[in-house]
């Protein structure tokens, strides 16, 4: 009887000692890119955007990506009605949200050296790393926020794709 208590005794002892490291490394493993815009909070619109267009589980998924992610404040920038319009244009919601994205993980001392990159969308977005770096003249205030899934460049202008 009192070896029985024991090895329960031993049992929860050691459950107490490893469920707490397992449960930190959890918390400690970067996010996806989703996860991460989400938990930010400055990226609410983004957010809802990509829901609306069904990219959510594409930017989730294994990647890499580089997203040029606007803030609210990139958003609520364009002018009146177009965010609400492109909610209702699923197609054209699509494209402008792509035109933010580049496949592979792009950090910001490659983007320096390059001139454009290439977008899910297709078109080509123009990097400009004479003052700061600038991409088709939104500037990134933030770079390299690492993702499990890639990485995420904040910039404080929406991007939209040529006509």
């Amino acid at each position: 009887m009192l070896a029985s208590r024991l090895r329960r005794l031993a049992v929860a002892a050691t459950a107490v000692l490893v469920l707490p490291a397992v449960s930190v490394r959890a918390a400690d493993a970067p996010k996806d890119i989703v996860d991460t815009a989400v938990a930010a909070g400055n990226f609410t619109t983004l957010a809802k955007a990509l829901q609306a267009a069904g990219l959510v589980e594409t930017l989730k998924g294994p990647g890499p990506f580089t997203v040029f992610a606007p803030t609210d404040a990139a958003f609520a920038k364009l002018p009146a009605g177009t965010v609400e319009a492109l909610l209702k244009d699923k197609a054209k919601l699509t494209a402008v949200l792509t035109y933010h994205v580049v496949a592979g993980k792009v950090m910001a001392a490659d983007v320096v050296k390059v001139k454009e990159a290439k977008t899910l969308q297709g078109q080509s977005v123009t990097v400009d790393a004479t003052k700061g770096v600038k991409i088709d003249g939104a500037t990134v205030v933030k770079a390299d926020i690492a993702c499990s899934n890639g990485v995420i460049h904040v910039i404080d202008s929406v991007l939209l794709p040529k006509s």
